[in-house]
């Protein structure tokens, strides 16, 4: 049994004895959210999830320049750093065709698609995820706007879980944990009774395949949050975790980045949440805090200032990917023509995808030096501004000190 799966059992007795959990999973779009994620985890004594996209981390290093090894391995140096004894937890997040940006863009057919996702996860099970989200809801051969059936969903669904579990026996590796499902509409699973039919025939589909063992720990649906929306429906939760018990599933939810009611997660039943653009715009308000110091200092010592935030804007604009954000006024228009305020946000929000470009990188380094005159450490500044977001969701989902109630049944067996 997955070491995280006997968490998550731990998590259930817990709510059975009254006490309420939900575990988060923090999206780590770059290396200060990977860092203050896990400095988080060390000082709450609180186990964390890390559920990274393939546009975030794959074979070919995506937008972190990560790939899954070198994520994990991020992983343990940070650990070994803090000096972090609590479990983390590396994760997929979204793993199907057409998620990762690149495959829509260069227009691939279904089966080169879920080639690429099946050697994705043939990666990430080599190198030691714990987690893997199987997502084949997005169809790009159908016209915009219409959902695969629900029959292809489940199909996919557990193509991919095979293959996963075929690599894993020939990797000789220990059991994973699954997650299905999306908070997307694009699967048609926001709609209870399609809800209540997706696991039915996914439970049905498994089984006939003999990967009953390989049932998800995690159910994902929508709850009432996407980027633009920021209230979490506990009611809608609750009715949703009731279905999934007695597969012995727990709810997750994703987009949960700025929720107004964080702490009514755990008491809906929720097994986890994913939050990840927050934490870029935390990282983002903290640069440019930085940079307004720097402007002071600079003129004082009639230094070149490192046009952080300028080098950062340029970058986004060349990557094109703000685009996928915007407004329907807005289409055609260049970002330059963009108005102010909505063009602060489409870079902040597309920040994620150039951190790791290294004209940013540079300018990022050259605004750290000029701080240093006065500031020793500019980069644990940013750290810290972002380990405060993901501490408030520790809190609000009763994690802090929480490896002292996981650690006293038979996680310890593990």
């Amino acid at each position: 049994m997955a070491i995280l799966h006997n968490y998550l059992l731990r998590q259930i007795e817990l709510r059975e004895q009254g006490t309420q959990l939900a575990l988060l999973a923090v999206c780590p779009n770059s290396a200060a959210v990977f860092e203050a994620a896990v400095a988080v985890a060390t000082r709450s004594n609180a186990p964390m999830l890390f559920a990274a996209t393939l546009n975030q981390v794959d074979r070919d290093g995506g937008y972190t320049g990560w790939t899954a090894q070198h994520f994990v391995t991020t992983m343990q140096e940070y650990a070994t750093r803090y000096g972090c004894r609590s479990p983390l937890f590396a994760c997929l997040d979204h793993g199907g065709p057409w998620l990762k940006d690149k495959q829509t863009r260069d227009k691939l057919p279904l089966q080169q698609a879920m080639a690429e996702v099946k050697a994705s996860l043939t990666d990430c099970l080599a190198a030691g995820y714990s987690l893997l989200h199987i997502d084949p809801t997005v169809d790009r051969s159908l016209p915009p706007g219409q959902p695969p059936a629900l029959e292809t969903v489940v199909a996919r669904t557990v193509e991919l879980i095979e293959h996963a579990e075929h690599e894993r026996v020939r990797l000789g590796l220990a059991a994973v944990d699954y997650e299905v499902g999306t908070e997307e509409v694009h699967g048609g699973l926001v709609d209870v009774a399609n809800f209540r039919a997706f696991l039915q025939m996914l439970a049905a589909a498994l089984a006939e395949r003999n990967l009953g063992h390989a049932w998800p720990c995690f159910v994902v649906a929508q709850v009432g949050t996407d980027l633009h929306t920021t209230f979490f429906d506990a009611e809608v939760a609750a009715q949703l975790t009731e279905i999934v018990r007695p597969y012995g599933s727990l709810l997750k939810g994703h987009y949960s980045d700025w929720v107004e009611n964080p702490t009514a997660y755990a008491a809906a039943g929720m097994g986890g949440a994913n939050v990840g653009p927050e934490f870029t715009a935390e990282e983002f308000i903290a640069l440019q805090e930085l940079e307004a110091r720097e402007a002071r200092l600079c003129a004082n010592r009639g230094l070149t200032p490192a046009a952080f935030l300028a080098t950062l804007e340029r970058a986004v604009d060349r990557s094109d990917r703000w685009r996928k954000w915007l407004q329907p006024d807005e289409v055609g228009k260049p970002l330059a023509e963009v108005a102010p305020e909505r063009r602060l946000w489409l870079v902040q929000t597309s920040a994620r995808y150039v951190w790791a470009e290294p004209a940013v990188v540079a300018a990022r380094r050259t605004l750290y030096a000029h701080l240093s005159l006065v500031t020793p450490d500019p980069h644990a500044y940013v750290v810290n501004q972002v380990a405060r977001a993901i501490e408030k969701y520790v809190s609000a989902f009763h994690l802090y000190d929480s490896m002292t109630l996981y650690t006293q049944s038979s996680v310890n067996q593990s």
